[in-house]
């Protein structure tokens, strides 16, 4: 039996059921999906894709990329999406790194995209966001949608998706069939996903969670998908009148919340909202929880491990953390310096180990086994600590540690006191480099409209909620934090961006 991801997503499928719904408000069966996939898989091979090709591609949301997606591992080839901010030259890296025998760009980055499909010996194709544009799509409905999926073994790529690459050099994730199908499993058992289900899909698909858990998720449960091209209030609003979940990140929930016509009326409708891919401040949850009378659950997971934790459907969904080890899954705090593992409540390195975790980077062996324990756990580089009774809560990123001193300071703590205090919309803690301290901390603080809350204040405040060196020595105040596009802070961008402060001043 086959181990190919499609084989799973498309089994026990009705061929009527919707399976996605256009903003135009067209509706796309299951049986046309698949039929559409079918033409494309013929289509790819046709273009002289073989068995663990990579395809790269870098376009536009719409039904047609999902499409292309399904063909890609309905044809044994290894799917590579990449961000449609990416520049010139770092679309030039990862072509050079993967060697894609395709490269699929939107109609109007193809003159850019030549030279650099060429230098990489790709075949260059395009695909529109209508169903009509790009040469990919030429002549596809003369094709035949017969296809015989080609054969996987459980550890043959599906994907490779790159790491964000904000420190050094990016590393492509290896996932494979077998991790991307466990996790979609899993998944659609922990949230009681079904085929009555309608989810509203407004994140990008380049990316672990609107392609491989809000598409994978309701493809595998047969659920119908509202495919939005990108957020939008006006239509979430509109689509929470018929959809039963919503996935996203937690900027969704605060610019919702800041919509007057976010009620509990206008999420009667709704059994689920989920959130992921950066964390979702208690305060959030209480004020959706408040407007709504829906409880966020909150998750997470990496480019390398897919989902690792979620809060549960039924029982606590305890604000602050990301809940509990998915079915599976298993999960550990260590210490940073010899890997031994840690009590509850203390805080360490987070290393995870299950079917869901990813076979290595792709072309660098030596960063793989880095990596890795000797008995398979990941190091996630993420900082956390599990409560007595399993809740996994983030501190913070391994990277993102404050050192001063000689003593440990963790961002999300300090973060976590600032946001507490009125005036404060959020905060990020970064360390600066100091001639005395080694590090400094310093928190970058944006307020809230209308409010006036000075440094002064906010030290004042903290005074008496953390030890002296755990205080920012300077606090910076911004308009609002650089996120990339999954809203995760870019702290490493703040830490450029002041730099210099302690060396200009007396220490």
């Amino acid at each position: 039996m086959t181990a190919n991801l499609f084989a799973a997503l498309s089994a026990g499928k009705p061929a009527a059921k919707p399976a996605l719904i256009l903003p135009d408000g067209q509706t796309l069966s299951y049986g046309t999906v698949f039929a559409r996939a079918g033409q494309m898989a013929n289509r790819l091979v046709a273009l002289g894709v073989v068995p663990g090709d990579r395809i790269a591609v870098q376009v536009d949301k719409s039904a047609e990329a999902l499409i292309l997606y399904l063909a890609s591992l309905r044809a044994g080839a290894v799917y590579l999406p990449l961000n449609t901010a990416y520049t010139g030259t770092e679309i030039a890296y990862f072509l050079g790194d993967a060697e894609p025998r395709l490269f699929v760009v939107a109609p109007r980055a193809a003159d850019d995209a030549a030279p650099l499909a060429e230098a990489a010996g790709a075949t260059l194709a395009t695909l529109g966001d209508d169903g009509r544009d790009g040469t990919l799509l030429a002549g596809l409905d003369a094709l035949p949608a017969r296809f015989d999926d080609v054969a996987r073994a459980p550890d043959d790529l599906a994907a490779i998706l790159y790491t964000s690459g904000t420190t050094g050099r990016s590393k492509g994730a290896m996932l494979s069939h077998a991790n991307l199908l466990s996790n979609a499993r899993t998944l659609a058992a922990t949230w009681r996903f079904g085929p009555e289900d309608e989810l509203l899909h407004a994140l990008p698909i380049y990316h672990t969670h609107g392609l491989f858990v809000a598409t994978n998720v309701s493809l595998f449960a047969g659920a119908a998908i509202r495919l939005l091209p990108r957020f939008d209030l006006d239509a979430l609003f509109a689509g929470m009148k018929s959809a039963t979940v919503m996935m996203g990140v937690p900027t969704f929930y605060t610019r919702l919340l800041a919509d007057p016509r976010l009620d509990r009326a206008a999420t009667a409708g709704m059994r689920l909202f989920i959130s992921g891919s950066a964390p979702l401040l208690a305060e959030t949850h209480r004020a959706w929880r408040d407007a709504t009378g829906h409880m966020i659950l909150e998750r997470y997971g990496m480019t390398e491990t897919n989902m690792n934790t979620s809060n549960p459907y039924d029982g606590e969904r305890r604000p602050g953390t990301v809940g509990l080890p998915l079915a599976g899954v298993s999960i550990r705090v260590v210490d940073e310096t010899n890997g031994t593992p840690l009590a509850a409540g203390e805080v360490g390195m987070i290393e995870v180990k299950g079917p869901n975790v990813f076979q290595g980077y792709w072309r660098m062996p030596d960063k793989t086994a880095a990596e890795f324990r000797p008995d398979g756990f990941f190091i996630t580089g993420d900082l956390g600590r599990i409560s007595v009774d399993g809740y996994v809560e983030i501190v913070g990123r391994g990277k993102d540690l404050v050192i001063t001193g000689g003593l440990n300071v963790y961002p999300k703590e300090v973060e976590t006191e600032i946001d507490l205090l009125d005036g404060v919309e959020e905060s990020a803690v970064i360390g600066l480099p100091h001639a005395d301290f080694g590090e400094a901390v310093a928190a970058v603080v944006v307020r809230r409209p209308g409010a006036t809350v000075s440094a002064a204040a906010i030290l004042e405040a903290l005074a008496g909620r953390l030890a002296k060196f755990k205080q920012p020595k300077a606090i910076f105040f911004a308009d609002a934090l650089p996120r990339n596009t999954m809203g995760k802070v870019q702290k490493n961008r703040l830490r450029e961006a002041h730099a210099g402060h302690f060396r200009r001043e007396p220490a």
